[in-house]
């Protein structure tokens, strides 16, 4: 294996056959918005200007009325709460998170709740959650149904969330349609859910009022990065809490397009969002891979990576397990290899693989989410050709 910086100081690299996963580092920074990242960082620019462009750009490539930039996905949930909170109400922004008199529920179905959602809670948001888990019965009944939702919005309620996965329920369209019926804002976790590069516009066009992505997974922008995208009134309530706003009133000229000062009727103090900046060199770098990302043949990157895991099937063709390929079909957002682990052949289980590969030097990192079930996963992202055939080499070794 190549030698890293890492190994430099003195810090195990990791062999990533995991994802796009935030514990080892998101995915590979474009080569392009690195370099724009070392540009940046040469120079000055007012942090509302690059802001302000960035806004334009998330409008373009999503269709929504605007864009923010905070440090995460996770980070732009929690402006998303305190938008859907504060509104343009400077006292209230101030108060954050202490929701004293205000609505600050945000209704969610219980098969979404997952720990992502302390993001939300991180505002002052407090979740109400509604539905069972009846699918699993095997009745034929679903999770949640639309009139439970309904049920739950009242004076106190300030969004509706929702987690996109391919098996969320209800449909994102019918939640909004009924979120929008007692007039409040859904609020969409997207943060994984690229490529196809078409979700960009997707969960904008169903409804959503502000949607949540990463910028340092498949756009391969700095892994500091999150974009929120979604209505106007709610990015500029982002931008109001997030903003570093000490300034004389005289002195305050904000981007017309990022920050109403009409509607504040003042100058915010520090927001909610303060800890959640992003520096120059993040926005510019995440303005350069969201460029490069919408551009990109995404065809030819599925193809690549069939090949990818294809290849390293037929190195585990001799080793003690079971091998499918899953996913690569446009929906998921990549292909996959699941690895069966079968103790009684192996004498070791799955999880007791995927520990022994993390404690190695060069670290090696598969999928774990299915470990319970004797799986492991091989995802073809954030791997070179050099580095797949090295996690195969390390399996079966591990296994024979």
């Amino acid at each position: 294996m190549t030698e890293t910086i890492y190994d430099e100081i003195d810090v195990p690299t990791v062999v990533n056959a995991a994802g796009t996963k935030t514990r080892i580092g998101g995915s590979l920074i474009r080569s392009e918005a690195a370099d724009a990242m070392r540009s940046a960082a040469r120079s000055f620019a007012r942090i509302s200007d690059l802001q302000s462009r960035a806004s334009e750009l998330i409008a373009d490539v999503t269709g929504a009325e605007a864009g923010y930039v905070a440090s995460g996905a996770s980070a732009t949930m929690t402006l998303a709460a305190a938008a859907a909170i504060a509104g343009d109400d400077l006292g209230a922004m101030d108060r954050l998170p202490d929701t004293t008199g205000l609505a600050d529920e945000i209704v969610m179905a219980r098969t979404h709740r997952t720990s992502y959602d302390h993001a939300l809670r991180a505002a002052g948001a407090t979740i109400v959650d509604v539905g069972t888990n009846d699918h699993h019965l095997g009745t034929g009944a679903t999770n949640v149904e639309p009139w439970e939702i309904a049920d739950a919005i009242g004076e106190d309620t300030a969004a509706v969330g929702y987690v996109q996965k391919e098996y969320t329920e209800p449909p994102l369209s019918t939640v909004a349609d009924i979120a929008h019926d007692h007039d409040v804002p859904v609020i969409v976790d997207a943060a994984a859910e690229l490529p196809p590069v078409e979700n960009l516009e997707r969960f904008v066009d169903a409804g959503a009022d502000m949607v949540c992505f990463s910028g340092g997974k498949a756009i391969r922008g700095p892994q500091s990065t999150g974009i929120l995208a979604g209505r106007q009134k709610y990015v500029r309530s982002a931008a109001a809490q997030h903003l570093d706003m000490h300034a004389a009133s005289d002195a305050y000229h904000p981007p017309e397009g990022l920050v109403d000062i009409d509607a504040l009727g003042g100058v915010p103090r520090q927001g909610i969002g303060r800890g959640l900046k992003v520096g120059k060199e993040e926005l510019v770098g995440l303005v350069r891979a969201l460029e490069l990302f919408v551009e990109e043949d995404q065809a030819n990157k599925q193809t690549e990576w069939v090949a990818r895991i294809e290849r390293t099937a037929e190195q585990l063709a001799d080793a003690p397990v079971t091998t499918t390929i899953t996913g690569g079909d446009g929906v998921s957002v990549a292909p996959e290899l699941a690895v069966g682990i079968d103790p009684d052949e192996t004498g070791m289980t799955a999880t007791e693989l995927t520990g022994a590969l993390r404690r190695e030097d060069p670290r090696v990192f598969v999928g774990a989410d299915e470990i319970d079930a004797g799986l492991v996963t091989i995802n073809p992202m954030c791997l070179t050709d050099e580095e797949a055939d090295y996690v195969a080499e390390r399996i079966e070794s591990l296994l024979t």
